[in-house]
């Protein structure tokens, strides 16, 4: 199947496997895979190091605004870098996550990490995944693609995702972890997460990621011939 070279945005709620998805699209069209919640999550492992974020997530914007200005927050070989240190394993912790959703909301944060996904969209042949990558990012992809889930599965798969990596979680501490985020992503001034008029929605409550490509293929081959 040849895949014609264009955008596909991914948004939705968290922990509906967005990353996974786009990660499996990648490898099979030969995309070049971008992951904007890393771009946040290194915001956020920043803020919280540095001071501007507190305990009670009160956000001190002016200085924050002011610091990623010359911070080298970048894509590496394994994956998140600042600088030259790989920051996968700390962005991906309980603390990190219980403070994306607020750093996400500063107007100069989505357009730190707006810019930087930009860069890399120009050349097309991109998968993308965010909350505001079909809306704001890339209004203009070629393919929209809006994921949702049942909450508890959703619980269910981070969880399991944490538990691997081994750290020691509560289900409940991450559905409600969840929905704070989902509460907190859908009503930020700033790029709130909404599904695009002319994005598809993809329910995978009960599907497998080998069937969501087939899936893909299909609205692919629909739109393009191909």
């Amino acid at each position: 199947m040849h895949i014609p070279d264009i955008i596909i945005a991914i948004d939705g709620y968290s922990s509906t496997g967005k990353s996974s998805f786009a990660k499996i699209i990648a490898e099979e069209f030969s995309f070049l895979y971008l992951d904007s919640g890393a771009l946040y999550r290194g915001v956020t492992l920043f803020a919280i190091e540095n001071g501007y974020i507190s305990d009670d997530n009160t956000i001190n914007v002016p200085a924050l605004a002011q610091a990623l200005e010359n911070l080298d927050l970048h894509f590496g070989e394994q994956g998140t870098y600042i600088g030259h240190r790989c920051i996968e394993k700390e962005i991906r912790s309980m603390e990190v996550a219980g403070k994306v959703s607020p750093i996400a909301t500063v107007a100069q944060v989505r357009d730190f990490v707006d810019r930087k996904l930009r860069e890399f969209g120009k050349s097309k042949r991109v998968v993308m995944d965010g909350r505001d990558i079909g809306t704001t990012v890339f209004p203009d992809a070629e393919i929209k693609i809006f994921m949702t889930a049942a909450p508890m599965v959703r619980a269910e798969r981070r969880a399991a995702e944490m538990k691997a990596k081994g750290q020691d979680v509560m289900i409940e501490d991450v559905l409600a972890n969840l929905q704070e985020r989902d509460y907190i992503d859908s009503h930020r001034e700033v790029s709130p997460l909404t599904q695009a008029a002319d994005a598809i929605v993809l329910d995978n409550s009960e599907m497998t990621i080998p069937q969501q490509i087939v899936w893909l293929k299909g609205i692919i081959a629909d739109k393009f011939g191909c």
